[in-house]
Protein backbone atom coordinates (compact mmCIF):
# COMPACT_ATOMS: atom_id res chain seq x y z
CA UNK A 1 0.00 0.00 0.00
CA UNK A 2 1.34 3.40 -0.99
CA UNK A 3 1.86 5.84 1.87
CA UNK A 4 0.64 9.36 1.20
CA UNK A 5 2.27 12.16 3.16
CA UNK A 6 0.64 15.57 3.58
CA UNK A 7 2.09 18.27 1.34
CA UNK A 8 2.83 20.99 3.87
CA UNK A 9 3.00 23.80 1.31
CA UNK A 10 -0.51 23.07 0.06
CA UNK A 11 -1.90 22.79 3.58
CA UNK A 12 -0.35 26.14 4.47
CA UNK A 13 -1.83 27.71 1.34
CA UNK A 14 -5.31 26.41 2.20
CA UNK A 15 -4.96 27.75 5.75
CA UNK A 16 -3.84 31.13 4.44
CA UNK A 17 -6.84 31.20 2.10
CA UNK A 18 -9.29 30.76 4.95
CA UNK A 19 -9.84 27.01 5.02
CA UNK A 20 -8.08 26.12 8.27
CA UNK A 21 -11.20 24.63 9.86
CA UNK A 22 -10.66 21.37 7.93
CA UNK A 23 -8.56 20.19 10.87
CA UNK A 24 -11.75 19.75 12.94
CA UNK A 25 -13.28 17.18 10.55
CA UNK A 26 -13.54 13.63 11.87
CA UNK A 27 -15.11 12.30 8.66
CA UNK A 28 -18.57 11.58 10.08
CA UNK A 29 -20.13 12.09 6.64
CA UNK A 30 -23.05 14.26 7.82
CA UNK A 31 -22.17 16.84 5.15
CA UNK A 32 -22.60 14.29 2.37
CA UNK A 33 -25.90 13.14 3.84
CA UNK A 34 -27.52 16.60 3.64
CA UNK A 35 -25.83 17.87 0.44
CA UNK A 36 -28.45 18.47 -2.29
CA UNK A 37 -26.07 17.14 -4.94
CA UNK A 38 -26.67 13.65 -3.61
CA UNK A 39 -30.30 13.95 -4.64
CA UNK A 40 -29.21 13.96 -8.30
CA UNK A 41 -25.75 12.35 -8.47
CA UNK A 42 -22.85 11.11 -6.36
CA UNK A 43 -20.81 13.85 -4.72
CA UNK A 44 -18.72 14.04 -1.57
CA UNK A 45 -17.77 17.33 0.06
CA UNK A 46 -16.33 15.16 2.84
CA UNK A 47 -13.77 13.83 0.34
CA UNK A 48 -12.75 17.37 -0.62
CA UNK A 49 -12.27 18.26 3.05
CA UNK A 50 -10.19 15.11 3.53
CA UNK A 51 -8.01 16.00 0.55
CA UNK A 52 -7.46 19.42 2.09
CA UNK A 53 -6.32 17.75 5.31
CA UNK A 54 -3.75 15.75 3.35
CA UNK A 55 -2.65 18.70 1.26
CA UNK A 56 -3.69 16.75 -1.84
CA UNK A 57 -6.62 18.65 -3.38
CA UNK A 58 -7.57 17.59 -6.91
CA UNK A 59 -7.86 21.05 -8.41
CA UNK A 60 -8.37 19.78 -11.94
CA UNK A 61 -11.64 17.90 -11.32
CA UNK A 62 -15.15 19.32 -11.75
CA UNK A 63 -16.28 18.10 -8.32
CA UNK A 64 -14.33 20.94 -6.73
CA UNK A 65 -16.73 23.35 -8.47
CA UNK A 66 -20.00 21.59 -7.66
CA UNK A 67 -20.56 23.22 -4.27
CA UNK A 68 -23.24 25.92 -4.49
CA UNK A 69 -22.19 27.29 -1.07
CA UNK A 70 -25.83 26.76 -0.03
CA UNK A 71 -24.81 26.52 3.63
CA UNK A 72 -26.71 23.33 4.44
CA UNK A 73 -23.69 21.20 5.37
CA UNK A 74 -22.02 23.73 7.73
CA UNK A 75 -25.40 24.33 9.38
CA UNK A 76 -25.56 20.60 10.19
CA UNK A 77 -21.86 19.95 10.89
CA UNK A 78 -21.22 18.83 14.51
CA UNK A 79 -17.61 20.06 14.40
CA UNK A 80 -17.80 23.50 12.76
CA UNK A 81 -15.66 22.45 9.81
CA UNK A 82 -16.73 25.39 7.55
CA UNK A 83 -16.89 23.34 4.37
CA UNK A 84 -17.60 26.41 2.23
CA UNK A 85 -14.40 28.16 3.32
CA UNK A 86 -12.40 24.97 2.72
CA UNK A 87 -13.80 24.56 -0.78
CA UNK A 88 -13.33 28.22 -1.70
CA UNK A 89 -9.76 28.11 -0.38
CA UNK A 90 -8.97 25.23 -2.75
CA UNK A 91 -10.71 27.07 -5.60
CA UNK A 92 -8.37 30.00 -4.97
CA UNK A 93 -5.43 27.70 -5.55
CA UNK A 94 -7.01 26.42 -8.77
CA UNK A 95 -7.84 29.97 -9.85
CA UNK A 96 -4.28 31.14 -9.21
CA UNK A 97 -3.02 28.35 -11.46
CA UNK A 98 -5.69 29.02 -14.09
CA UNK A 99 -7.16 25.52 -13.76
CA UNK A 100 -10.82 25.59 -14.88
CA UNK A 101 -12.10 22.22 -16.11
CA UNK A 102 -14.98 21.70 -18.56
CA UNK A 103 -18.11 23.61 -17.65
CA UNK A 104 -16.16 25.89 -15.31
CA UNK A 105 -14.24 27.66 -18.07
CA UNK A 106 -16.98 30.25 -18.43
CA UNK A 107 -15.58 31.85 -15.28
CA UNK A 108 -12.71 33.26 -17.36
CA UNK A 109 -15.19 35.21 -19.48
CA UNK A 110 -17.13 36.29 -16.40
CA UNK A 111 -13.92 37.50 -14.76
CA UNK A 112 -13.08 39.60 -17.81
CA UNK A 113 -16.55 41.15 -17.92
CA UNK A 114 -16.43 41.99 -14.22
CA UNK A 115 -13.03 43.60 -14.62
CA UNK A 116 -13.91 45.75 -17.63
CA UNK A 117 -17.63 46.52 -17.17
CA UNK A 118 -18.42 45.71 -13.54
CA UNK A 119 -20.97 42.99 -14.32
CA UNK A 120 -20.73 39.22 -15.05
CA UNK A 121 -23.07 39.23 -18.05
CA UNK A 122 -20.83 40.73 -20.73
CA UNK A 123 -22.98 43.86 -20.88
CA UNK A 124 -21.91 47.47 -21.42
CA UNK A 125 -21.49 49.40 -18.16
CA UNK A 126 -22.95 52.48 -19.85
CA UNK A 127 -26.22 50.59 -20.37
CA UNK A 128 -26.59 49.52 -16.76
CA UNK A 129 -29.40 52.02 -16.20
CA UNK A 130 -31.10 51.50 -19.58
CA UNK A 131 -33.97 49.69 -17.81
CA UNK A 132 -34.93 52.96 -16.08
CA UNK A 133 -36.07 54.61 -19.31
CA UNK A 134 -39.58 56.03 -18.84
CA UNK A 135 -39.52 55.29 -15.08
CA UNK A 136 -38.29 58.73 -13.95
CA UNK A 137 -35.84 57.50 -11.33
CA UNK A 138 -33.57 60.08 -9.73
CA UNK A 139 -29.82 59.61 -9.27
CA UNK A 140 -28.98 59.05 -5.61
CA UNK A 141 -28.11 62.22 -3.73
CA UNK A 142 -26.87 62.63 -0.17
CA UNK A 143 -29.76 63.10 2.22
CA UNK A 144 -32.11 60.71 0.44
CA UNK A 145 -33.80 58.10 2.64
CA UNK A 146 -32.25 55.14 0.89
CA UNK A 147 -30.04 54.04 -2.01
CA UNK A 148 -31.65 51.38 -4.18
CA UNK A 149 -28.71 49.20 -5.24
CA UNK A 150 -30.25 47.43 -8.22
CA UNK A 151 -27.65 44.72 -8.88
CA UNK A 152 -26.45 43.11 -12.11
CA UNK A 153 -29.29 40.73 -12.97
CA UNK A 154 -32.02 43.25 -12.16
CA UNK A 155 -30.22 45.81 -14.33
CA UNK A 156 -29.57 43.65 -17.40
CA UNK A 157 -31.67 40.48 -17.45
CA UNK A 158 -35.01 41.07 -19.24
CA UNK A 159 -36.92 38.85 -16.81
CA UNK A 160 -35.45 40.43 -13.69
CA UNK A 161 -35.97 43.98 -14.99
CA UNK A 162 -39.69 43.37 -14.40
CA UNK A 163 -38.98 42.87 -10.70
CA UNK A 164 -36.80 46.00 -10.61
CA UNK A 165 -39.63 48.03 -12.19
CA UNK A 166 -42.08 46.59 -9.63
CA UNK A 167 -39.70 47.62 -6.84
CA UNK A 168 -39.55 51.17 -8.16
CA UNK A 169 -43.35 51.30 -8.39
CA UNK A 170 -43.70 50.21 -4.78
CA UNK A 171 -41.11 52.72 -3.52
CA UNK A 172 -42.84 55.56 -5.33
CA UNK A 173 -46.27 54.49 -4.08
CA UNK A 174 -44.89 54.48 -0.52
CA UNK A 175 -43.37 57.96 -0.92
CA UNK A 176 -39.83 56.71 -0.29
CA UNK A 177 -37.14 59.26 -1.16
CA UNK A 178 -34.69 57.08 -3.03
CA UNK A 179 -32.22 57.12 -5.89
CA UNK A 180 -29.93 54.79 -7.80
CA UNK A 181 -26.26 54.94 -8.76
CA UNK A 182 -26.93 53.94 -12.35
CA UNK A 183 -23.74 53.34 -14.31
CA UNK A 184 -21.60 54.03 -11.24
CA UNK A 185 -22.85 50.80 -9.67
CA UNK A 186 -20.63 47.68 -9.88
CA UNK A 187 -21.27 44.02 -9.09
CA UNK A 188 -21.10 43.27 -5.36
CA UNK A 189 -18.52 40.56 -6.15
CA UNK A 190 -20.02 37.77 -4.00
CA UNK A 191 -20.14 35.03 -6.60
CA UNK A 192 -16.74 35.66 -8.18
CA UNK A 193 -15.25 35.47 -4.68
CA UNK A 194 -16.84 32.06 -4.18
CA UNK A 195 -15.13 30.85 -7.35
CA UNK A 196 -11.79 31.70 -5.77
CA UNK A 197 -10.97 35.01 -7.40
CA UNK A 198 -10.12 37.22 -4.46
CA UNK A 199 -8.43 39.97 -6.48
CA UNK A 200 -11.48 40.71 -8.63
CA UNK A 201 -13.72 40.65 -5.55
CA UNK A 202 -11.52 43.15 -3.73
CA UNK A 203 -11.40 45.47 -6.73
CA UNK A 204 -15.20 45.45 -7.05
CA UNK A 205 -15.69 45.91 -3.31
CA UNK A 206 -13.30 48.85 -3.12
CA UNK A 207 -14.95 50.47 -6.13
CA UNK A 208 -18.42 50.16 -4.58
CA UNK A 209 -17.28 51.29 -1.14
CA UNK A 210 -15.62 54.40 -2.59
CA UNK A 211 -18.80 55.17 -4.56
CA UNK A 212 -20.98 54.75 -1.46
CA UNK A 213 -18.76 57.02 0.63
CA UNK A 214 -18.33 59.64 -2.10
CA UNK A 215 -22.11 59.85 -2.51
CA UNK A 216 -22.92 59.97 1.20
CA UNK A 217 -24.77 56.65 1.27
CA UNK A 218 -26.03 55.60 4.69
CA UNK A 219 -28.73 53.01 4.02
CA UNK A 220 -28.74 50.55 1.12
CA UNK A 221 -31.76 48.66 -0.24
CA UNK A 222 -30.94 45.53 -2.25
CA UNK A 223 -33.03 43.04 -4.20
CA UNK A 224 -30.45 40.24 -4.34
CA UNK A 225 -29.65 38.14 -1.24
CA UNK A 226 -26.11 37.85 -2.60
CA UNK A 227 -25.69 41.63 -2.50
CA UNK A 228 -27.27 41.68 0.97
CA UNK A 229 -24.88 39.04 2.31
CA UNK A 230 -21.84 40.71 0.79
CA UNK A 231 -22.53 44.28 1.88
CA UNK A 232 -23.61 43.20 5.36
CA UNK A 233 -21.08 40.47 6.15
CA UNK A 234 -18.09 40.80 3.83
CA UNK A 235 -17.57 44.51 3.16
CA UNK A 236 -16.95 44.91 6.88
CA UNK A 237 -13.54 43.36 6.18
CA UNK A 238 -12.67 46.75 4.68
CA UNK A 239 -13.47 48.52 7.97
CA UNK A 240 -16.74 50.07 6.77
CA UNK A 241 -20.33 49.59 7.84
CA UNK A 242 -23.49 50.39 5.92
CA UNK A 243 -27.08 49.86 6.99
CA UNK A 244 -28.20 47.18 4.52
CA UNK A 245 -31.80 46.01 4.09
CA UNK A 246 -33.21 43.39 1.74
CA UNK A 247 -36.36 44.27 -0.18
CA UNK A 248 -38.38 41.61 1.69
CA UNK A 249 -37.49 43.28 4.99
CA UNK A 250 -38.18 46.76 3.63
CA UNK A 251 -41.57 45.77 2.28
CA UNK A 252 -42.60 44.64 5.76
CA UNK A 253 -41.32 47.94 7.18
CA UNK A 254 -43.47 49.86 4.69
CA UNK A 255 -46.54 47.78 5.58
CA UNK A 256 -46.03 48.11 9.35
CA UNK A 257 -45.46 51.87 9.04
CA UNK A 258 -48.66 52.25 7.03
CA UNK A 259 -46.81 53.61 3.99
CA UNK A 260 -48.36 50.99 1.71
CA UNK A 261 -51.70 49.25 2.16
CA UNK A 262 -52.24 45.95 0.38
CA UNK A 263 -55.97 45.82 -0.27
CA UNK A 264 -55.97 44.39 -3.78
CA UNK A 265 -56.75 40.67 -3.95
CA UNK A 266 -54.35 38.13 -5.43
CA UNK A 267 -56.42 34.94 -5.57
CA UNK A 268 -53.63 32.41 -5.85
CA UNK A 269 -52.29 29.45 -3.90
CA UNK A 270 -48.66 30.44 -3.39
CA UNK A 271 -45.58 28.77 -1.99
CA UNK A 272 -42.50 30.69 -0.93
CA UNK A 273 -38.94 29.50 -1.66
CA UNK A 274 -36.26 30.53 0.86
CA UNK A 275 -33.12 31.60 -1.05
CA UNK A 276 -29.98 30.18 0.59
CA UNK A 277 -28.27 33.55 1.05
CA UNK A 278 -31.39 35.16 2.49
CA UNK A 279 -32.58 32.33 4.71
CA UNK A 280 -29.90 29.90 5.81
CA UNK A 281 -27.00 32.35 5.61
CA UNK A 282 -28.77 35.37 7.12
CA UNK A 283 -31.79 34.07 9.02
CA UNK A 284 -34.45 35.99 7.07
CA UNK A 285 -37.36 33.55 7.01
CA UNK A 286 -40.39 35.30 8.52
CA UNK A 287 -40.36 38.72 6.86
CA UNK A 288 -41.11 37.51 3.31
CA UNK A 289 -43.90 35.27 4.59
CA UNK A 290 -45.34 38.09 6.71
CA UNK A 291 -45.41 40.32 3.62
CA UNK A 292 -47.27 37.68 1.61
CA UNK A 293 -49.75 37.07 4.45
CA UNK A 294 -50.79 40.74 4.19
CA UNK A 295 -52.07 40.24 0.64
CA UNK A 296 -55.84 39.57 0.51
CA UNK A 297 -57.00 36.42 -1.29
CA UNK A 298 -53.58 34.80 -1.20
CA UNK A 299 -53.23 31.30 0.26
CA UNK A 300 -49.70 30.49 1.44
CA UNK A 301 -48.64 26.83 1.51
CA UNK A 302 -45.25 25.36 2.44
CA UNK A 303 -43.08 23.01 0.42
CA UNK A 304 -41.50 19.90 1.90
CA UNK A 305 -38.09 21.58 2.25
CA UNK A 306 -38.58 25.04 3.72
CA UNK A 307 -36.93 27.61 5.95
CA UNK A 308 -33.62 26.26 7.36
CA UNK A 309 -33.92 23.13 5.22
CA UNK A 310 -34.82 24.90 1.98
CA UNK A 311 -33.63 23.17 -1.18
CA UNK A 312 -31.00 25.21 -3.04
CA UNK A 313 -31.90 26.37 -6.57
CA UNK A 314 -28.38 25.48 -7.73
CA UNK A 315 -27.16 28.99 -8.59
CA UNK A 316 -24.86 29.90 -5.69
CA UNK A 317 -21.09 29.58 -5.51
CA UNK A 318 -20.74 30.78 -9.09
CA UNK A 319 -22.84 27.87 -10.40
CA UNK A 320 -25.19 30.39 -12.04
CA UNK A 321 -22.47 30.79 -14.69
CA UNK A 322 -21.75 27.08 -15.14
CA UNK A 323 -23.54 24.43 -17.18
CA UNK A 324 -25.49 21.86 -15.19
CA UNK A 325 -26.52 18.72 -17.10
CA UNK A 326 -30.18 17.87 -17.49
CA UNK A 327 -31.22 15.59 -14.67
CA UNK A 328 -28.88 17.26 -12.19
CA UNK A 329 -30.71 20.57 -11.72
CA UNK A 330 -31.94 21.26 -8.20
CA UNK A 331 -34.45 23.71 -9.65
CA UNK A 332 -36.28 20.83 -11.36
CA UNK A 333 -36.74 19.16 -7.97
CA UNK A 334 -37.92 22.41 -6.41
CA UNK A 335 -40.63 22.89 -9.02
CA UNK A 336 -41.80 19.35 -8.34
CA UNK A 337 -42.03 20.18 -4.64
CA UNK A 338 -44.02 23.34 -5.40
CA UNK A 339 -46.54 21.36 -7.44
CA UNK A 340 -46.65 18.66 -4.78
CA UNK A 341 -47.69 21.37 -2.30
CA UNK A 342 -50.55 22.32 -4.63
CA UNK A 343 -49.13 25.76 -5.46
CA UNK A 344 -50.17 27.71 -8.53
CA UNK A 345 -47.31 30.17 -8.04
CA UNK A 346 -43.76 29.87 -6.75
CA UNK A 347 -42.59 33.12 -5.15
CA UNK A 348 -39.04 33.94 -4.09
CA UNK A 349 -36.71 36.89 -3.61
CA UNK A 350 -33.47 36.12 -5.48
CA UNK A 351 -32.46 36.64 -9.12
CA UNK A 352 -30.49 33.38 -9.29
CA UNK A 353 -33.47 31.40 -8.00
CA UNK A 354 -35.89 33.02 -10.44
CA UNK A 355 -33.52 32.51 -13.38
CA UNK A 356 -33.05 28.82 -12.56
CA UNK A 357 -36.75 28.24 -11.86
CA UNK A 358 -37.78 29.91 -15.12
CA UNK A 359 -35.29 27.77 -17.03
CA UNK A 360 -36.57 24.59 -15.38
CA UNK A 361 -40.19 25.62 -15.94
CA UNK A 362 -39.57 25.89 -19.67
CA UNK A 363 -37.50 22.70 -19.85
CA UNK A 364 -40.15 20.71 -17.95
CA UNK A 365 -43.07 22.19 -19.87
CA UNK A 366 -44.64 23.72 -16.76
CA UNK A 367 -45.43 27.11 -18.30
CA UNK A 368 -49.19 26.56 -17.95
CA UNK A 369 -49.23 25.01 -14.47
CA UNK A 370 -46.82 27.10 -12.38
CA UNK A 371 -45.97 30.80 -12.34
CA UNK A 372 -42.61 32.10 -11.05
CA UNK A 373 -42.67 35.50 -9.37
CA UNK A 374 -40.42 37.81 -7.39
CA UNK A 375 -42.01 38.94 -4.12
CA UNK A 376 -42.05 42.54 -5.37
CA UNK A 377 -44.16 41.55 -8.37
CA UNK A 378 -46.85 40.10 -6.08
CA UNK A 379 -46.87 43.16 -3.82
CA UNK A 380 -47.02 45.48 -6.84
CA UNK A 381 -49.90 43.46 -8.30
CA UNK A 382 -51.83 43.92 -5.04
CA UNK A 383 -51.12 47.67 -4.99
CA UNK A 384 -52.24 48.10 -8.59
CA UNK A 385 -55.39 46.06 -7.91
CA UNK A 386 -56.07 48.38 -4.94
CA UNK A 387 -55.98 51.40 -7.26
CA UNK A 388 -58.30 49.79 -9.82
CA UNK A 389 -60.88 48.65 -7.27
CA UNK A 390 -63.47 51.42 -6.62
Amino acid sequence: METVSPITEIIDEIKKSGGEAFKYCYQCGKCDTVCPWNLVTDFSIRKIVRQATLGLPEIEIEDLWRCTTCGLCPSQCPRGVEQIEVGVAIRRIASNYGVFPGSVRAIRTVRGSLTTDGNPLGEDRNKRDAWTKDLSIKPFAEGMEILYFVGCYYSYDPRMRKAAAATVGILKKAGVKFGILGNKESCCGESIRKTGNEDVFKALAKDNIKTFIDNGVKRILVSSPHCYHTFKNEYSEFMVHFDVVHISQFLLELIEQGRIELTGEVKKKITYHDPCYLGRHNGIFDQPRDVLKNIPGLELVEMRNNRQNSLCCGGGGGRIWMDTPKGQRFADLRLAQAKEAGAEMLVTACPYCISNFEESRLALGDEETLEIKDITEIVWASLKESEETP
